[in-house]
């Protein structure tokens, strides 16, 4: 179902959404509760710190819409409230990545040679 639910708001988000605010977004995981009164989308947006300003406005403002559009595809008796989370745990992996590769790049640079 969780799978379902993030298939179906991707989709929405990029084909049915015509707000301009809406960044380069990733939906990347849907949390249900048990008792499916409640969904939390983790989503990432690449760009600057004001993309994803006005990328978090934007979903703000749509959920309502969201969670129109979703019920007409997905037929549950109630329709989760749906809570949307940017996840930045992949922009600090990118960061971890770089620091790594800096790393790797200077160790290169400093080998002696004989």
């Amino acid at each position: 179902m969780q799978d379902l639910f993030r298939e179906e708001i991707s989709e929405i988000i990029q084909q049915e959404m015509k707000d301009p605010g809406i960044g380069f977004i990733t939906i990347l995981d849907v949390k249900l509760t048990e008792d499916l009164k409640q969904a939390k989308v983790l989503y990432s947006v690449y760009g600057s710190e004001d993309e994803k300003y006005r990328t978090v406005d934007a979903l703000r403002r749509a959920k309502g819409y969201i969670k129109h559009v979703l019920g007409t595809r997905v037929k549950l008796r109630f329709m989760p409230d749906i809570a949307f989370v940017l996840d930045t745990g992949q922009e600090k992996q990118d960061r971890i990545d770089e620091l790594f590769r800096k790393v790797e790049a200077e160790k290169v640079i400093d080998v002696p040679e004989d």
